[in-house]
């Protein structure tokens, strides 16, 4: 019986959204009062007013866009990039940061008898509601439980052997690595799980050209670093703290080694 339930893939950032829609709310309540004439100009109160207006309409407008993003944005733009990959139907992929299985859920639907393993440490100030079970639940909602295993880890020392997976990707999740080095370590780790042939695709707001650099350094080849006109427009907007892009790439085959063997 089909399951009619919608799946819940959570509110990204939503510490962030909170405090946006805070500066939001406060930018209106100048507004208003300074149309309702309870503040000219003039007055001192001016000075923190007027530019609360304009920072709230840009926070404001970037909390629904992260809002809409979050609900229905993430869901169209994960199947584009899933596209980038050439899905053959047996894969074995691995979601790093998979939080309630957006990208997990998406693969397991792309494959036939390969499998589909996520590992998330389900930290709550990260993604609403994230935990290995809302995750599980949207897997029976979305009818791939079957092909879908849920794992309890760090990205920096992720529990596989070498060459595990076809697929490993990680989306939103690596800049939440505050530390630039751990952050190569989480990427290196990735890399050391990927299987001769492999292909890596990693999406984030952060650090991709950083992330491309060390997968070249391990090893990947064709590795490209791509952000698109709006991820610029992101950049600008948010000073420089945000910069939307993708990283891509394959682990070469050695044939010296397959030819001697």
């Amino acid at each position: 019986m089909k399951d009619n339930r919608t799946p819940n893939y959570g509110l990204d950032a939503p510490v962030a959204v909170r405090n946006m829609l805070v500066v939001a709310a406060f930018g209106i309540i100048s507004l208003i009062t300074r149309l309702l004439g309870v503040w000219s100009r003039q007055d001192a109160i001016a000075v923190i007013a007027r530019p609360l207006m304009l920072a709230g309409l840009g926070f404001g407008a970037m909390a629904l866009w992260m809002i809409y993003d979050s609900k229905i944005g993430k869901i169209r733009e994960r199947e584009r990039y899933l596209d980038k990959i050439n899905w053959k139907g047996h894969e074995r992929v691995l979601d790093v940061g998979c939080g309630l299985g957006l990208f997990l859920i998406g693969a397991a639907k792309r494959l036939s008898t390969g499998r589909a393993v996520g590992i998330d440490k389900w930290q709550q100030e990260d993604l609403s509601g994230n935990n290995a079970e809302g995750t599980i639940r949207n897997a029976l909602i979305e009818d791939v439980a079957d092909k879908v295993e849920v794992n309890t880890g760090d990205a920096r020392h992720l529990p596989f052997a070498d060459a595990s997976f076809d697929v490993v990707l990680s989306s939103m999740a690596l800049h939440n690595i505050y530390n630039a080095d751990e952050r190569q370590t989480a990427v290196r780790e990735i890399a050391r799980v990927l299987a001769p042939g492999g292909r890596v695709l990693i999406i984030d707001v952060r650090y991709t050209s950083t992330y491309a650099a060390t997968l070249r350094d391990a090893g990947l080849t064709d590795v490209r670093c791509v952000q698109g006109v709006f991820p610029y427009l992101l950049t600008l907007i948010t000073f420089g703290s945000l910069g939307w892009g993708y990283v891509i790439g394959t682990r070469v085959i050695d044939k010296t080694s397959s030819s001697a063997a």
